[in-house]
Order: C-alpha cells, then sequence, then structure tokens
C-alpha cells in the first residue's frame, strides 16, 4: 500500500528540479559514485529524484541508507521495485551495535562501483536536522562529494520526531541540488542542507496558484472569446498578419532548436532596438546559444527579421496574450531555458507560468515610474506574488530601483540604461544626400516623436523663431505616422509619405513614414523631442539625436526619462513654453559629443544573463 500511494503521488506531482546545470548534471551521470544527503523528512519524496534522473540516464544506480529496524524494512519493500535498494544499518549508540560498520563497508563497495548512496544524515531516530558523523566518514574515506538536496512538495507533516513528509497526489514539488562539497565538516553541511530545503519548500509554495492566482487566470479566460475578436479587428487594420495571428493563442509552427534556448521579449519597435546590443552581445559569448525573440508589434518583428542571425540562431513569434491556455501550449512548444523581458512588460500570469515551470525570468532596463509604481501597489493583492517571483531585475537607475524593491523584487541592480548602448540610428544615406540638396543651406529644425496638443506649440515656436532666421525649415514626426494627413490638412504642410516635399517657399515638412528617424536626425540643425511639452507626457529617447551629435531640447515633462535627463544634464536642454522653445532654437548650440554619451551596459548583464541560465 505504501508503494502504490507513493508511485501515485510522486508521479502525478508536477516536479521541478532545480540547482546548477553543473550539480544537477551529476546526478545523471552513470558510474560516478557520489554521495546524496538529504533530511530523514524528506526521505519518502527520494524516488522523485529517481524517477528524474533514470528518465534521463536509466544506467544510474541509486542505493540508499536505511536503518535495519522494522520501519527500515518497511520502507525498503516499499522502494525496492523501483530498483531502489536499501544498504541496511546506522550509527551506533550507547555501545550498541546497529550495523553501521557493515552499512559503512557496502556504502564503500557501491560508491567505488559507481552507484549514488542516498543517506539522511540525522536518521534514523534524529535529532532532526543534526549531522551524525557516519556521512562525513563515507565521504572522507571514499574521497566522494556530497551532494545536498533540498525536497518538498504538496504534503502533510507527520506526528513522528522529524515530520515526515506524506506526499499528496497532483501537486507541485521541488527538488533543489546543492553543490557538491568534498570531505565538509558537520556545520558546513548542516547549513548547505538546511538552506536547500528552505528552498525548495519556498519554492512549492511559491509554484501552487494562490487564489488570487486562479482568479487573474480565471479572468484571462473569460476574456479569450473578447480577445479573439480584438485580434480579427486588429488584423482588419493592419495591426496584425494574417498568416501569424495563431501564435497570439499560442499556436503556429515552428519547432524548438536543440541547446540552450533563451526567450526575449519586447513590446514594441524601441523596446527591440534596445535589446538588440544585449543580443549580439550574447550570440557571441555564447555560439551555442538560440534566441527566441517575441514581439507584440509587427514593426518590432519587422526589426528582428532583419537581424543577421535571423533563421538561424534567432527566430521570432509574437507572443500570446495572458491566457493561461494560450500560455501554456507556448511554454509546451518552446520550453525556453530563460526568459528576459525588456523594460516594463510585465504580465503577472505569465511570469507566475515561467514560475511553476521553474524558468528564470529577468527584466533588463527595467522602467518603472511613480504613476506605474503606484498602480502596482494598488493592485498589490492580485499582483504581489510577481515582482517576488522574477529572478532579478537590472533598473534604468536608483529611482526606478527602489521602485522595484517597494514592489517585493528581491535582486535589483542599477545598471544604467541600456539604449546608451544602442547603435546610431541606421539611414539611407543616398537619400540623406539628396535631401540635403533639396534643402540646401537652410537651418533645419526637427520635432520629433510630437503627440496631440504639441504640434500646435512647436510650430508657433518655430514661427517666433523665424523672424531671426527666416529661411528656417520645420520639420514634425509625428509620433503615430497616421496622424500625418490630419497634421498636413490642418496645417497646410506637405507630406513625405505621399512624396511630396519642401519647396523654398514651405516653412514646414510632414515626416510621416516609419523607420526614417535616423534620416532626419542627421538632417537637423537642432531637434525637440515631444510627449514632453502638453498632455500627460513622459518623454521619448535622448540618447538617439545626443549619439549623432544634434544639439537637444526636450519639454519638463520626462517622466519616463528622469534617469536619463539626470545623465545628460551637460547635454539636454529643458525647455517649459513656446517663447523658450523658440529662443533656443536660434541661439548657437554646443555640439555634444557622440564618445561621451557610450556606456557599456551590456558588459554587466550579458555575463549575469547567462550565469542564470546555467543555474
Amino acid at each position: 500500500m505504501i508503494h502504490v500511494w507513493l508511485g501515485a503521488c510522486l508521479r502525478s506531482t508536477h516536479w521541478n528540479v532545480g540547482g546548477t546545470k553543473q550539480a544537477r548534471a551529476l546526478l545523471t551521470q552513470a558510474d560516478q559514485g557520489t554521495v546524496l544527503a538529504l533530511w530523514h523528512r524528506s526521505l519518502t519524496l527520494a524516488p522523485a529524484l529517481w524517477f528524474w534522473a533514470r528518465a534521463i540516464e536509466p544506467r544510474v544506480k541509486l542505493r540508499v541508507l536505511i536503518s535495519r529496524n522494522a520501519d527500515g524494512r518497511l520502507i525498503a519493500d516499499a522502494i525496492r521495485p523501483w530498483g531502489i535498494i536499501g544498504i541496511h544499518g546506522s550509527t551506533s549508540r550507547k555501545g550498541k551495535d546497529k550495523g553501521g560498520a557493515a552499512a559503512l563497508r557496502v556504502a564503500l563497495r557501491e560508491l567505488k562501483q559507481g552507484a549514488f548512496v542516498a543517506i539522511t544524515p540525522d536518521g534514523p531516530r534524529g535529532p532532526a536536522e543534526e549531522v551524525q558523523p557516519g556521512i562525513l566518514v563515507l565521504s572522507r574515506i571514499s574521497r566522494r562529494p556530497i551532494i545536498p538536496l533540498g525536497m518538498a512538495c504538496n504534503s502533510i507533516r507527520l506526528p513522528s520526531w522529524d515530520g515526515l513528509t506524506f506526499p499528496l497526489p497532483f501537486g507541485r514539488g521541488s527538488v533543489v541540488v546543492g553543490e557538491p562539497l568534498l570531505e565538509p565538516d558537520t556545520e558546513t553541511l548542516r547549513v548547505a542542507l538546511n538552506a536547500v530545503a528552505k528552498q525548495a519548500e519556498a519554492n512549492v509554495r511559491n509554484q501552487n496558484l494562490s487564489v488570487m492566482d486562479r482568479l487573474w487566470g480565471g479572468v484571462g479566460s473569460l476574456l479569450a472569446p473578447a480577445l479573439t475578436i480584438m485580434l480579427r479587428v486588429r488584423l482588419k487594420r493592419g495591426r496584425e498578419l494574417p498568416d501569424r495571428l495563431r501564435e497570439r493563442m499560442g499556436l503556429g509552427g515552428g519547432h524548438r532548436p536543440k541547446g540552450t534556448l533563451l526567450w526575449i521579449h519586447a513590446a514594441s519597435v524601441g523596446e527591440t532596438l534596445c535589446a538588440r546590443p544585449l543580443l549580439d552581445d550574447l550570440l557571441e559569448k555564447r555560439p551555442d546559444l538560440h534566441v527566441l525573440f517575441t514581439t507584440a508589434t509587427v514593426t518590432g518583428a519587422e526589426i528582428v527579421s532583419r537581424h543577421p542571425e535571423f533563421g538561424r540562431r534567432v527566430s521570432h513569434r509574437f507572443i500570446p496574450h495572458d491566457v493561461p491556455r494560450w500560455f501554456g501550449r507556448f511554454l509546451k512548444r518552446w520550453q525556453p531555458d530563460g526568459a528576459v523581458f525588456v523594460e516594463s512588460e510585465l504580465w503577472p500570469g505569465i511570469i507566475a507560468a515561467c514560475y511553476r515551470k521553474a524558468i528564470p525570468v529577468v527584466l533588463v532596463n527595467g522602467r518603472l515610474s511613480d504613476r506605474s509604481a503606484r498602480r502596482w501597489k494598488k493592485a498589490a493583492s492580485l499582483t504581489g506574488r510577481m515582482f517576488s517571483r522574477l529572478s532579478w531585475v537590472a533598473a534604468r537607475g536608483p529611482e526606478d530601483a527602489a521602485h522595484f524593491r517597494s514592489l517585493g523584487t528581491k535582486a535589483v541592480y542599477e545598471d544604467g540604461d541600456l539604449k546608451q548602448d544602442a547603435p546610431p540610428l541606421s539611414c539611407d544615406f543616398a537619400e540623406l544626400e539628396r535631401l540635403q540638396a533639396v534643402i540646401g543651406n537652410r537651418p533645419v529644425f526637427v520635432a520629433a516623436s510630437t503627440h496631440p496638443g504639441e504640434e500646435e506649440l512647436v510650430l508657433a515656436a518655430a514661427t517666433l523663431a523665424r523672424k531671426k532666421q527666416p529661411d528656417l525649415l520645420t520639420i514634425l514626426i509625428p509620433r503615430h505616422p497616421k496622424r500625418g494627413e490630419e497634421l498636413a490638412s490642418r496645417f497646410d504642410l506637405p507630406r513625405r509619405s505621399v512624396g511630396q516635399e519642401p519647396n523654398n517657399k514651405a516653412h514646414g515638412w510632414i515626416a510621416d513614414t516609419l523607420g526614417e528617424l535616423g534620416l532626419f536626425y542627421r538632417l537637423a540643425t537642432c531637434c525637440f523631442l515631444g510627449n514632453s511639452l502638453a498632455g500627460k507626457g513622459g518623454g521619448h529617447n535622448p540618447f538617439e539625436p545626443l549619439r549623432l551629435g544634434v544639439p537637444t531640447a526636450t519639454g519638463p515633462l520626462m517622466e519616463n526619462w528622469r534617469e536619463a535627463v539626470n545623465l545628460l544634464h551637460d547635454y539636454l536642454h529643458i525647455v517649459k513654453d513656446i517663447d523658450s522653445l523658440s529662443q533656443w532654437i536660434t541661439e548657437p548650440h554646443v555640439t555634444p559629443s557622440p564618445a561621451v554619451l557610450q556606456r557599456s551596459v551590456v558588459s554587466r548583464l550579458s555575463p549575469r544573463i547567462l550565469e542564470t541560465l546555467e543555474r
């Protein structure tokens, strides 16, 4: 009955085996001869580790040191059908021989023959979590390392001296494999065993779905039909690709490549460009690494598709919506070894699903504004676990880092803004030369990524500036190119998207195309960054124009870029209204040095990501 119950419970439990790759690999190597240590309360869970190891390497052999009393013989009989052989004996006490010496000789012989020998250092009668000398003697004489194991699962604790774990079926389980210890002392082994045991128990607590996890998943499932309709609407508007719509539901083709697979997710164009230097560095450092890159937008997918390794070591998929069934399909198909999210892409259901499958999730270039932090805190009862489940966060600076820590993230680094590592924006240099000939020697003021309500202010400032510079040409680049037709009609200006160009009399030009920001920055005498002078604001990337040596101004509403504004205070000019902007346009500018803006954030992130993959 014990055999049947343990088999049913342990095989129906969803187990995750954690620890470094090197430590886990030791448990699947036949003929190594290694000592395994676990507390006595976890003895009933040991077969689960055996099932996992035998599935990978059928030749491994496991022996378990068990006392030779009636209870020990009962346990040995229960586990013997699985090929786990008991070695009977325990440490002698009060001069009474309990077969310890004979068991030691058998264990040494089995180690020499390459078997694993599992021992509970505090068994068979305790005291609980106190290391007895037998395991230390075995390690010293055999000169074999001891691997500490922590094991836990959904279970009840029996009222025995050690609180023996009694597993329950259809639950979650965790095995944490510690680093090998060669001939450790008593205290070193005790501390190591307690550490892995606590980690395993914490993993099970976090893997179990809380009420809020179930609520979030239930809401996602209820919204699935509405999300399907929304996808069809987006398809009609040209914001989805018809042959790839199924990817949003976790379906679609593609096969997981062999070897290590890192999943990188970036929402759209800005985040994808931000992640590009990191992607390149990771591929260079690990020639065997494959990357699955997901985006939420078609424009982001286009950027990924232009990578030189696309179709070989880099593949792309659209990220599924946060619906349990949809995202479950995605994870089942791709089984990534680790996940990297860029900036502020945080979805509680997705992170919970990764955590339950022991997929480490890290956030790079972590961005969390005051407003966003307040919103997350208000929803803490629903999303509180999410931040604690992140393996680590690389925040852009101290303010973002403080927000992540306040929300429960355990490991937070302040590595700086990843956008500092981005290469200069690309440009069609033949087109640049042609437009320079069209414009001639006119001064060019570029207003980039403008939002509704800002174009009026920018053009009013440009009108004032033309009193000092009559031939000033203003190029308006709306954040959303679809607004180009409406802006051109309202202000009576030519549009680039329909082939119109500014003549000598035109004072402005609407640049309503995608992917040409680098071209217009190179035409600029000076530029202004939108989403910073009207409305809610938030700002846009100041590194892009400054990296090209373009004098740059912005409004005061730069909440999303506060760290960058502090860093760039010597190069970035802040204007408050129409008058200050018009005055800045016409005054002499100091050209920033692009070299000063370079800071290698990637060099700190890549090693840490690769180290996380190896854990």
